[in-house]
């Protein structure tokens, strides 16, 4: 019975493993950043998304992270280490945010309040490219750590200050989080102006903080850039509250872009109440016909072209964009005729843009994205199986890959410093404090 019974859970063991495919890491880096080093000083989420974005793209990213306060009164490390519900028997430091925004990283243990913690960093960063910072840069300059102490160290380090607030106003130095910058930049008004109640409130992700990561990168890549060609590193200021305050305003500006406006703030179509997805006979779909042709064959097919054409408000473009709300309640009348199936089977082959409505619940089974392997599922030598958000962005000469597992608090710490010159026993010195 017993052999029968190992038998059985076997076969289902393997059966389990074909429907969840374990991958292994990439043991080559052919990213378009290989061979730049970046030692980042990041926590939370700002930098640390930035700075694996920059990881999955081939940089050798170096997570300097900090022992709990003294006294023992909390965890070290960065706090995303921490929350979450984690698999029984995984190791504590690999909750559920740090895993999805930390792979590709080494972490290393420095207590920067000590002044061989400072020494033992300033030797990384001689090896690096890139040091990215988003420690107030007061505490910075408390800790010997501006940009003028490490230049003094690397000459042509490209030292990257993520801030809250730009330098040259007055909010300077304050903190800064990702509610806070919602709140700063007009994101948190922008549902009351959609659904007319004034309450304000936050854009449920953690946006600001992601929107100014993305910055972050952009702003490396470009100085890592002007280095190549230079020879010349430099100091660069990625602010949140102005990146996100750029990005909200790219379309919601509108008419206030003129000296004086014109008219309204917010681009309608954007903050209209029936912007949503269609409810149909069994979910919703995302749809948007955007030219004439293709409103004409949408209607067409729900068999109400003749009350578009002759309806003076939705018949063309300056009309619909008036009365979008309107037309947006006449699609929805019209799309809960129809499965989700049976609409985008009729839609697409007319190229009007649809797409089903994915739940969250919904993403691990959407069929593009099965495709595509975006959820590719590791097994974490201390987390046990997880899944990894495939970089979304295609090199097709130089791919980004995923090469390392998050890492545990300082588990890389002697492999980096002796990358950096330490001998054995300053390493044994500097880790027995």
């Amino acid at each position: 019975m017993s052999g029968a019974h190992d038998e059985e859970r076997g076969t289902a063991l393997s059966d389990q493993a074909n429907e969840k495919k374990t991958k292994k890491l990439e043991t080559e880096n052919k990213g378009p950043l290989k061979g730049v080093r970046i030692v980042d000083l990041t926590a939370v989420v700002f930098g640390a998304y930035a700075t694996q974005i920059l990881g999955d793209m081939g940089a050798d990213v170096i997570k300097v992270e900090a022992p709990s306060p003294t006294g023992g009164g909390g965890a070290g490390g960065d706090i995303m280490r921490w929350p979450g519900h984690l698999p029984e028997g995984a190791a504590p430091d690999l909750g559920p945010i740090f895993m999805t925004i930390n792979r590709n990283k080494r972490s290393v243990l420095l207590d920067l309040g000590t002044k061989e913690g400072r020494e033992a960093l300033l030797k990384i960063v001689a090896t690096a490219d890139v040091l990215t910072s988003n420690i107030r840069y007061a505490a910075m300059k408390k800790l010997g750590l501006s940009y003028e102490d490490v230049k003094a160290v690397k000459p042509d380090i490209i030292f990257v200050h993520a801030a809250g607030y730009g330098s040259d106003g007055p909010y300077a130095g304050l903190p800064a989080y990702d509610d806070l910058i919602q709140a700063g930049s007009g994101a948190a008004d922008l549902l009351g102006r959609m659904d007319g109640d004034p309450k304000p409130r936050y854009i449920p992700t953690i946006m600001a903080d992601k929107v100014s990561g993305l910055f972050m990168v952009q702003a490396v890549t470009a100085a890592l850039f002007h280095k190549e060609r230079t020879g010349e590193g430099q100091f660069v200021e990625v602010p949140m509250l102005e990146a996100v305050t750029s990005f909200v305003l790219a379309e919601h500006f509108y008419d206030h872009v003129y000296d004086p406006p014109t008219g309204q703030w917010t681009y309608g179509r954007i903050t209209n109440p029936d912007r949503r997805p269609y409810k149909t006979k069994d979910g919703h779909i995302g749809l948007l016909p955007y030219s004439d042709k293709q409103w004409e064959q949408f209607f067409e097919l729900a068999g109400r072209l003749d009350d578009y054409i002759n309806d003076p408000r939705f018949n063309n473009y300056k009309a619909r964009t008036v009365h979008i709300r309107e037309l947006y309640a006449m699609i929805e009348e019209t799309t809960e005729t129809k499965t989700t199936e049976e609409w985008l089977a009729l839609l697409r082959p007319l190229s009007i843009p649809a797409v089903k409505m994915n739940r969250l619940d919904d993403l691990q089974d959407d069929p593009h994205l099965q495709a595509v392997d975006f959820f590719a599922r590791y097994d974490h030598p201390h987390a046990g199986p997880y899944f990894a958000l495939k970089p979304p962005v295609r090199f097709s000469q130089s791919p980004s890959s995923i090469r390392r597992h998050p890492p545990r608090l300082g588990e890389q710490t002697e492999e980096v410093l002796k990358e950096a010159g330490m001998n054995e026993d300053e390493i044994a010195a500097l880790l027995q404090r």
